[in-house]
C-alpha cells in the first residue's frame, strides 16, 4: 500500500545524458537526431524505447541497427525517472512531467504511475495489463531515491519469469521446419543446458540468433534440476553482459 505502480514495459531500456542514448552497459544507441531533438541537455532521463506490447523482437531491431532510419518513428522514449535529479522520486517524476508538457519532443512520453492500494489492487492491475498484451507491472517505493543497480525500492510482478540464456547450438527442424532451426540450445548463466523453439517466427527459424548470442526466455517456473519449464523464445538481448557466460562460450557443449 503507498507504492507508486505502473506497466513494466517490453521495450529497450535507454539512458539519456543529456545528448544520446546508452545502454545500461553505456554503449551508445544510435538513434536519428530528429528522434532526439528537444529532449534536455540539463537533465538526464531513465526510460525505454518502446515500439508497443509484444513488439519487443521488433523494437529491438531497430535500436540495434546503425541505420534504422525511419523505422524510429515507430517508437516513443517512455520516461519514468530522471537520474541526475538528487530528489525524492515524486519529485523527479514531477520535473519528468514539467519537460513532457514543454512538448520540445516528440517521441517523449511520460510513464503514468498510479498509488497502490494493495494488494487487491496489485492482483487486478496485473490481471487486466497482462490480458491487454503487457508485461507485468512496477511498483516504486515512495519517497525513494534513484538507484541505478537493482533495488529492493523498484520491484518487479509478473506473472511468469525470464531469464537470460547463451545460444549454444541449434536443433534441426521437422516438418514444415525441415531444414531450418527447430529450437535452440540454451545455457543458463549456472551452466545448466535446456532447448527452446516456442515463440520463434519463421524467419527466426530460417536465420536463428547466432552461436553466442544472448537471448531472453520467459517461463513459468524452474524445474527441479533448474532448467526452465516452458520455455518461450523472447528475443536477443541488444546490450547484455556476455561476461558471465564466458566459460560456455569457450567450453561449448562439453
Amino acid at each position: 500500500t503507498g507504492w507508486w505502480m505502473s506497466e513494466k514495459l517490453d521495450g529497450i531500456r535507454a539512458y539519456w545524458d543529456g545528448s544520446q542514448f546508452l545502454s545500461r552497459n553505456g554503449n551508445k544507441f544510435h538513434a536519428p537526431s530528429w528522434f532526439t531533438e528537444g529532449l534536455p541537455a540539463d537533465l538526464h532521463l531513465d526510460g525505454e524505447l518502446f515500439g508497443g506490447r509484444n513488439e519487443f523482437q521488433a523494437t529491438s531491431g531497430i535500436v540495434k541497427s546503425f541505420a534504422a532510419g525511419d523505422r524510429w518513428k515507430k517508437l516513443t522514449y517512455e520516461v519514468f525517472d530522471a537520474p541526475s535529479l538528487d530528489l525524492p522520486f515524486e519529485k523527479r517524476l514531477k520535473r519528468v512531467r514539467t519537460q513532457a508538457e514543454r512538448k520540445l519532443n516528440a517521441y517523449m512520453r511520460v510513464v503514468q504511475h498510479t498509488l497502490c492500494e494493495g494488494n487487491e489492487h496489485v492482483e487486478t492491475e496485473l490481471d487486466k495489463l497482462t490480458k491487454d498484451g503487457a508485461e507485468g507491472l512496477m511498483l516504486r517505493k515512495p519517497g525513494s531515491k534513484y538507484v541505478r543497480s537493482r533495488s529492493t525500492t523498484l520491484l518487479k510482478v509478473k506473472t511468469f519469469q525470464d531469464c537470460e540464456a547463451v545460444v549454444v547450438g541449434y536443433n534441426k527442424g521437422k516438418g514444415k521446419y525441415e531444414g531450418q532451426a527447430g529450437s535452440l540450445d540454451a545455457r543458463l548463466d549456472n551452466g545448466i543446458q535446456f532447448n527452446v523453439g516456442s515463440g520463434m517466427s519463421d524467419g527466426q527459424r530460417r536465420n536463428p540468433p547466432p552461436i553466442g548470442s544472448i537471448i531472453t526466455v520467459k517461463f513459468f517456473e524452474y524445474t527441479k534440476d533448474g532448467k526452465p519449464r516452458f520455455p518461450t523464445f523472447v528475443g536477443v538481448r541488444v546490450d547484455a553482459d556476455k561476461s558471465k557466460f564466458a566459460k560456455w562460450l569457450i567450453d561449448g557443449n562439453d
